[in-house]
């Protein structure tokens, strides 16, 4: 039987929410819940398997680590992109690597737990009234505010037509949005400057790359309201981080509603965990019952299908 580890669980569902008897005396599954802190830490681990099924960007594969796994066969990722892994690399030693559907719907939601927790101080009221006390704080309304969608792809529309919902007037910026797709979404298509100086909340929906890294620091955020919210669930170097903590604590910025962050696990110590007026939650927008369904389900059918010599859901490098 092939060998197979399907790693960072860290809920401990993966073979509840899908249906793993279908492989039954084809392959021996283990599950590992613990993150792996380092390269030699997941090659050690990994050396004697011959499937892997990895939970979105959690743990990357890059060409060196790929190259110390010589009984890798099947690299199953949840989702259909994934940067961490080196797809050249994999196809060149002769390693299949596979991906499932995904759906946008929970980031999009998460985004709005975000921003409304902010906004109305959910955290803290909700601690203050374990504590006894009775309303300490004021919230923030959104309606007739203005909202700024950085990237108004497939999420980031989601995102706009709630604001819509809240009576928000949206505007937008990518780097190839136009006019015309801006107005299909009921927003209003505007340079990133402009879109920085007039929201009340700005929300980042891009997809990581050279020209999105970074794409928001110091200067960025000094060009945004003092009593304006800055939102992430869509990968945290797109943010400078240092930039944003600067900012917050002098006052610039009235807070941030992160869910993404440079380095994951976002360890123990760092400011983005203990900033005032800063909300964090550990990238929850893609972990809900639906999702896990559908990831751990498809790379069921996708492991079932390698093993028949079928086709699978190929990554392209």
């Amino acid at each position: 039987m092939l060998r197979v580890a399907v790693l960072d669980d860290y809920q401990g569902v993966a073979l509840e929410v899908a249906d793993w008897s279908v492989l039954q005396g084809r392959v021996d599954v283990t599950v590992l819940r613990e993150w792996l802190p380092d390269e030699d830490a997941v090659a050690e681990t990994l050396a004697e398997y011959d499937v892997v099924v990895a939970m979105r960007e959690r743990t990357p594969f890059p060409a060196s680590l790929l190259a110390r796994l010589p009984r890798l066969r099947l690299l199953v990722t949840t989702g259909m992109r994934n940067a961490s892994i080196d797809v050249a690399a994999a196809q060149e030693l002769g390693i299949a690597v596979c991906g499932t559907a995904s759906k946008g719907t929970s980031t999009a939601e998460h985004t709005w737990a975000l921003i409304l927790g902010r906004c109305r101080h959910l955290v803290e009221e909700s601690a203050n009234m374990s504590a006894g006390r009775w309303q300490t704080t004021l919230g923030t309304g959104l309606a007739g505010r203005t909202l700024g969608v950085v990237g108004l792809g497939r999420i980031g529309s989601q995102v706009a037509a709630v604001g819509r919902a809240f009576a928000m007037d949206v505007v937008a910026w990518s780097q190839n949005l136009t006019d015309e797709l801006a107005r299909s979404h009921g927003a209003r298509l505007v340079e990133l400057d402009e879109l920085l100086a007039a929201s009340d909340v700005v929300t980042v929906h891009l997809v990581l790359s050279e020209r999105t890294r970074g794409l928001l620091g110091t200067d960025q955020l000094a060009r945004m309201k003092p009593s304006a919210l800055l939102v992430n669930t869509s990968r945290g170097p797109i943010v400078d981080s240092d930039a944003l903590v600067a900012a917050v604590r002098r006052g610039e910025l009235a807070g941030a509603a992160l869910d993404v962050y440079d380095e994951e696990p976002l360890p123990a110590e760092h400011p983005l965990r203990n900033t005032p007026g800063i909300l964090a939650t550990p990238h929850l927008g893609y972990v809900t019952d639906d999702v896990y369904e559908l990831f751990y389900g498809e790379a069921v059918e996708d492991i079932a299908a390698f093993l028949d010599g079928a086709p699978v859901r190929v990554l392209t490098a």
